[in-house]
C-alpha cells in the first residue's frame, strides 16, 4: 500500500485483483479491491450464489484497500463487488483488476490464472530490446478483430461469428506475412461493453476481451504471431472511461479514479470520465496496467489514445467549462507528468518496445526524452501529413497544381518528431468514405489514384500504418457490425492493387532507404518538389550506406509523358525496380526499359538526367 500509494508499485496488477493461492493448504482465490470511501465492501459471485452479505471484505488501512481469501473457488467463476458507499447507496461494481470478464452484454468479472501459459516466443522477446526501432522498417496493419473476418452462416445462442483469438492466429498471421507487414495494431482488446466504441469506452482494463476467447487463447495470438516475426501493438485508452455502472466511474461512491470536479474530470462531448492524473493510485493504476500488457502479454508497443485530450484541459470545451492550470495556463500539468513518467518506465525497462503517441496538435517534443522536456514516447501519428494527404488526394487533378504544398509540407518539419504516417479506421467512417471512394474519377481513374498515393506514403519518411481493408480498396466504408468485403479480391481491380500494395511492402522492407534515417535529412533529398504544374513529385530516399539509393518519381494526373526528364545526383546506372505501369497492378503493360544510364543532361538542379515514359498517375521507382 506504501508503494501504491506512491504511485511506484509497478505490479500492482498482482496483489490487487483476484488471484489463484493456496492458503492453509486450500486452493481459492485471493481478492483485494481499493476502495477508500467505500463504508462496506462484500465479495458477491457464483461461488455464494450472489448473496449480498455472506462475503464480508476486511479493510486494510491507510489506503482502504479490501481483501478477502475464499477456498473452492473454481477458475472462469464470475464475481462482482458489492460496495456501500458512505450514504449507503449499493454500487455493485467490476473488478478494475479482473483478468477476465464476462462476455457483454454481461458485465460480471471472472476470475482467472492468467500465469499457466507457457510461452514460446524466447527468441522474440530475447532480441526486441536489441533495436533501435528507429532504424528498423515498421509497417503496422491496423486491425479491429471481430470484423476482419467473421463466420458465416446463421448467428444462434448470441454467437456474432467472430474468429476466436486461436483462429485469428492462423489466419491473421497467413495473411500479414504474405503482404509483408511488419506488426499489427489491434483495436478493442481491452474489455468494453459496447460494440459501437470499438474498444475506445474501456470498463476492464486487465482484461483482453472474451468476445474472442479466454486470456490464455490471447496470449496464444501473440505468441503465434511472435514466432512468425510479426510485431503486436494494442491500442490503449489512458484519456477516459466511459459512466457505465459497473465500471469505474464513482467507483465506491466518490469520484476515485476521476476528477472529482466535473470541470476537469469529464468530456463534454464524449460524455465519459478523465482519470483524475493529481492522484499517484491512479497513475499507479495506469502505468502498471501499460506494463502489465508488455510484461504478461508479451506485447510489443501500445498506441496510446487521444493523447491531446489529456494534455489540453480545454480540449473540446467552452468557455467555463475547463479549470486553467496554477499558472493559468490550459495544459494539464498533471498529465504532462504522468506521460513523462508512464515512458520513462516503460522505455527504461524495456527499450524496444514502442510507445505511440496519437497527438493531434503541434505539442512540442512529443518524441524526445523527458531529461529533454519531452513526453517520451518512441513515434507520433503524424495527422498533419495524414490531413493534408487526403485534402490532396481528394482533388480533381486539375485543382491539384494549386495545392501542390500539401504534398511537400510535412518534410518542413520531419525532424521535429519520430513519426509514423498513418491511414487510420478513423479516416475510413462516419461519411468520410473508403479510402478508394476518396480518389476522384472514374472507377479506374481511383484505382490510378490510389497506386500513385500509396506508392508516395511509402517512398516519404515516417513509419507506415494502414486500416485493414484498404489495402485491397474497400469500397464502402469501414463497420464493425460485419466482416470486410474479402470478395472484392474476385474482382481484378481490387486483386492488381492488393497486389501493387503487396509489391510496395516488399520494397520498403528491401531497401534500409525506406526506413533507417527517416527523420534525418541525410535521407531524403527532393530532386523537384515544385513541379507544380504537372504536379509531379521526384525525390531520393537514402540509406545509412548511400549504396541502395532510390529515386522516386509520382505523376498525380492523368497526363502522359513519352520522356519525362528528371535530374539525378550521379552519373550512374538507374535500375527500374518498381513501374505502376506494369499490367499485374492494372497499368497498361507498355514495356520499359530495365536499366536508364543518366546523361551529362542539368536538370532539376541536378548535374545529370535520365528521361522516362511516364504513364498517367505512373509511379517509377529506380535503385542506383
Amino acid at each position: 500500500m506504501y508503494l501504491f500509494g506512491a504511485g511506484t508499485h509497478y505490479d500492482i496488477f498482482k496483489k490487487l485483483g483476484a488471484h489463484p493461492v493456496v492458503k492453509d493448504g486450500q486452493e481459492g482465490f485471493y481478492f483485494a479491491v481499493w476502495a477508500p470511501a467505500a463504508a462496506e465492501v462484500y465479495l458477491i459471485g457464483e461461488f455464494n450464489d450472489w448473496n449480498e452479505t455472506s462475503h464480508p471484505m476486511n479493510r486494510l488501512e491507510p489506503l482502504g484497500v479490501y481483501e478477502l481469501f475464499v477456498p473452492g473457488v473454481a477458475l472462469h467463476s464470475l464475481y462482482k463487488y458489492l460496495i456501500i458507499s458512505a450514504s449507503h447507496q449499493k454500487l455493485y461494481k467490476a473488478d478494475p483488476f479482473a483478468n477476465y470478464e464476462e462476455k457483454r452484454p454481461g458485465n460480471a468479472s471472472a476470475t482467472a490464472d492468467i500465469d499457466s501459459y507457457v510461452w514460446k516466443d524466447t527468441k522474440w522477446m530475447n532480441t526486441r530490446d536489441e533495436k533501435d526501432p528507429r532504424q528498423q522498417p515498421i509497417a503496422i496493419y491496423e486491425v479491429h478483430p471481430g470484423s476482419w473476418k467473421r463466420h458465416p452462416g446463421p448467428r444462434e445462442n448470441n454467437e456474432d461469428g467472430f474468429y476466436s483469438y486461436r483462429e485469428l492466429a492462423q489466419s491473421l498471421t497467413d495473411y500479414v506475412k504474405e503482404m509483408g507487414y511488419t506488426h499489427v495494431e489491434l483495436m478493442g482488446i481491452a474489455e468494453y461493453p459496447f460494440d459501437g466504441s470499438w474498444g475506445y469506452q474501456v470498463t476492464g482494463y486487465y482484461a483482453p476481451t472474451s468476445r474472442y476467447g479466454a486470456p490464455e487463447d490471447f496470449k496464444y495470438l501473440v505468441d503465434y504471431l511472435h514466432k512468425n516475426g510479426i510485431g503486436v501493438i494494442l491500442d490503449w485508452v489512458p484519456a477516459h472511461f466511459p459512466r457505465d455502472a459497473h465500471g469505474l466511474a464513482e467507483f465506491d461512491g466518490s469520484c476515485l479514479y476521476e476528477y472529482a470536479d466535473s470541470r476537469k474530470g469529464e468530456h463534454p462531448d464524449w460524455g465519459t470520465k478523465i482519470f483524475d492524473f493529481s492522484k499517484y493510485e491512479v497513475k499507479n493504476f495506469l502505468i502498471a496496467n501499460a506494463l502489465f500488457w508488455i510484461e504478461q502479454y508479451h506485447v510489443d508497443g501500445l498506441r496510446v489514445d487521444a493523447v491531446a485530450s489529456m494534455l489540453y484541459l480545454d480540449y473540446g470545451k467552452q468557455d467555463g467549462q475547463w479549470v486553467p492550470n496554477k499558472y493559468g495556463g490550459n495544459q494539464n500539468l498533471e498529465a504532462i507528468e504522468f506521460f513523462k513518467h508512464l515512458n520513462s518506465v516503460v522505455r527504461g525497462r524495456h527499450p524496444g518496445v514502442l510507445m505511440i503517441a496519437e497527438e493531434s496538435t503541434a505539442w512540442p517534443a512529443v518524441t524526445k526524452m523527458p531529461e529533454e522536456d519531452g513526453l517520451g514516447f518512441t513515434y507520433k501519428w503524424n495527422m498533419g501529413w495524414m490531413h493534408d494527404f487526403l485534402d490532396y488526394m481528394k482533388l480533381d487533378p486539375y485543382f491539384r497544381k494549386d495545392n501542390h504544398n500539401k504534398m511537400t509540407f510535412a518534410m518542413s518539419y520531419n525532424s521535429a518528431e519520430n513519426y509514423i504516417l498513418v491511414l487510420s479506421h478513423d479516416e475510413v467512417v462516419h461519411l468520410k468514405c473508403s479510402m478508394i471512394n476518396k480518389m476522384p474519377g472514374y472507377f479506374s481513374d481511383k484505382f490510378a489514384n490510389l497506386r500513385v498515393g500509396y506508392a508516395f506514403m511509402i517512398g516519404h519518411p515516417g513509419k507506415k500504418l494502414l486500416f485493414m481493408g484498404q489495402d485491397f480498396a474497400q469500397l464502402r466504408e469501414w463497420s464493425e457490425a460485419r466482416e470486410l468485403d474479402w470478395f472484392l479480391l474476385g474482382e481484378e481491380p481490387h486483386r492488381q492493387l492488393h497486389d501493387f500494395f503487396k509489391e510496395l511492402l516488399r520494397l520498403y522492407r528491401k531497401y534500409p532507404a525506406l526506413y533507417e534515417l527517416d527523420h534525418d535529412w541525410d535521407g531524403f533529398e527532393w530532386i523537384n518538389a515544385n513541379d507544380s504544374y504537372r504536379s509531379i513529385f521526384s525525390f531520393v530516399r537514402h540509406g545509412k550506406s548511400r549504396r541502395r539509393n532510390l529515386l522516386f518519381v509520382c505523376n498525380f494526373t492523368p497526363m502522359e509523358y513519352s520522356d519525362y526528364r528528371v535530374g539525378v545526383p550521379r552519373k550512374k546506372q538507374y535500375k527500374l525496380v518498381l513501374d505502376s505501369d506494369r499490367p499485374e497492378f492494372g497499368g497498361s503493360g507498355r514495356p520499359h526499359e530495365a536499366v536508364y544510364m543518366a546523361e551529362k543532361s542539368p536538370c532539376d538542379g541536378q548535374p545529370f538526367s535520365i528521361a522516362y515514359p511516364l504513364s498517367p498517375y505512373g509511379v517509377a521507382v529506380f535503385e542506383f
